[in-house]
């Protein structure tokens, strides 16, 4: 009798499939979306699809703009668990983003270790940029990315 009254809860997982099926049917666009909420297009994707915490206010005005259920505010609001399912990503786009750390990563920690010193650029006092640049060769994809440097203590 008292399985008859078990409560399953909202998973992170179930407010990402809520969010795109969403978005699907009202034909909006990532852009949009941020620009509802008053965030960046990047940071909202991310944290629709479970990588990062809402601030409660913003999870309630994306639950608002995409009349999702009042549940699934305090589920986006909830700290996530960052993990990726394959150790290397087989999509052709997210590859070439490993490829280019992979090959660039060592160059990267260089160049910034050479300019700063002993440290790291941190992806949580961080943003990220996508825009398109015309080129008559055809039109480029520019992406900036901005993170605070951390220096590693000593003790």
């Amino acid at each position: 009798m008292k399985d008859q009254y078990a409560m399953t809860e909202m998973t992170k997982e179930d407010v990402t499939a809520m969010i795109l099926s969403a978005k699907k049917q009202a034909g909006m666009t990532w852009e949009g979306i941020a620009e509802k909420i008053g965030m960046s297009p990047v940071w909202t994707h991310s944290a629709c699809m479970g990588m990062n915490a809402f601030p409660p206010a913003k999870a309630e005005m994306l639950t608002k703009a995409l009349g999702l259920p009042q549940e699934a505010a305090s589920v986006l609001a909830e700290s996530p668990t960052k993990i990726w399912e394959q150790a290397v990503p087989t999509d052709p786009c997210i590859y070439r983003f490993y490829e280019i750390v992979g090959v660039y990563g060592p160059t990267l920690k260089a160049l910034i270790q050479e300019k700063f010193g002993d440290g790291i650029m941190s992806a949580i006092d961080f943003d990220m940029t996508v825009t398109r640049v015309e080129n008559p060769k055809g039109d480029r994809v520019k992406v900036e990315m901005s993170g605070k440097y951390l220096g590693y203590n000593s003790w």
